[in-house]
């Protein structure tokens, strides 16, 4: 790889937006294979195969920065636990009982929330041209969302599964400004390393639970591969360029790249599913990147 490629792979809007390309995989994975694999297995196995891939990178700086690591246990417990745990179980449990179109809309306000629990915990507040940036990319969500219709959005009625997503964004906020106190002077693969034990520990009574109900998960290639690929890319890699890209840009910088899913979930529609797009997703993604362009200006 020549020092060009290097430095692409450093910019933290690429690692962004790659997060949420593949985040958005994972909202597609998580509707279409509800019926073969449940919400709780998948949680569960999504994080122990990112477990496996962390491990061998986390361990050659366990020695050297365990004083650090046991210096800052509570906000690695409390990140493994919001950000490995809970997000990603409550949007799986939510696709079980919600449409898709529902729960990228209510995954589109968790820049809002951020910004808001940035400002009421850190004092951070957003320049004008920044704050019009978020409400027009939010705007440009909306839009595909609703497909170009208002009445789409006044026509959605919160259900169960609705609930569950709302719980997901808030804990998705708190997780993006909680990066923040997490311990310094630890490696990102030790630190990613310690949270996603802190989630596999947190859900293995809940998936043990899942079993009891008798709900197991179908095995064929499509369950597996879809398990293989929300361990590895959602999951190992998104999870590090996420947390690269907070410390680079800031909790409200990062968290306005969830507005790019809409965009993704269109395209991996056109792509997978022979969906063809219409004029409201081009006037939305339009707004997506005007409202991008502007809180990135400096």
């Amino acid at each position: 790889m020549t020092d060009k490629h290097r430095s692409a792979f450093t910019n933290p809007y690429l690692l962004l937006t790659l997060t949420v390309l593949f985040w958005s995989g994972n909202m597609v994975l998580g509707r279409g294979i509800r019926a073969d694999v449940p919400p709780l297995a998948l949680a569960f196995w999504r994080w122990a195969i990112a477990f496996l891939l962390v491990l061998p990178l986390a361990l050659p700086h366990l020695r050297s920065q365990w004083p650090q690591l046991r210096a800052g246990w509570k906000p690695v417990v409390a990140l493994g636990i919001l950000g490995v745990g809970c997000y990603n179980t409550f949007a799986y449990i939510a696709l079980q009982h919600t449409s898709a179109t529902n729960a990228v809309l209510l995954n589109s306000f968790i820049p809002v929330a951020t910004i808001a629990i940035s400002w009421a915990f850190l004092g951070k507040r957003l320049r004008r041209p920044e704050a019009i940036g978020v409400f027009i990319s939010l705007a440009g969500a909306l839009t595909i969302v609703a497909r170009g219709d208002p009445g789409v959005l006044a026509g959605l009625d919160l259900n169960r599964g609705d609930l569950w997503m709302l719980g997901a964004v808030l804990v998705w906020a708190i997780y993006t400004v909680g990066l923040a106190w997490r311990p310094a002077g630890v490696h990102p693969m030790l630190m990613l390393g310690a949270m996603t034990a802190v989630g596999v520990a947190f859900l293995a009574p809940a998936y043990a639970w899942e079993l009891s109900q008798g709900r197991h998960i179908n095995v064929n290639w499509g369950s597996l591969a879809s398990l293989a690929y929300v361990g590895i890319f959602p999951s190992f890699v998104g999870y590090i360029f996420y947390n690269r890209g907070v410390a680079e840009v800031g909790p409200n910088k990062a968290s306005l790249f969830i507005h790019l899913m809409p965009v993704f979930g269109t395209l991996l529609s056109a792509i997978f599913l022979a969906e063809i797009p219409h004029g409201y997703h081009a006037v939305g993604i339009a707004l997506i990147f005007t409202g991008i362009a502007l809180t990135m200006r400096k």
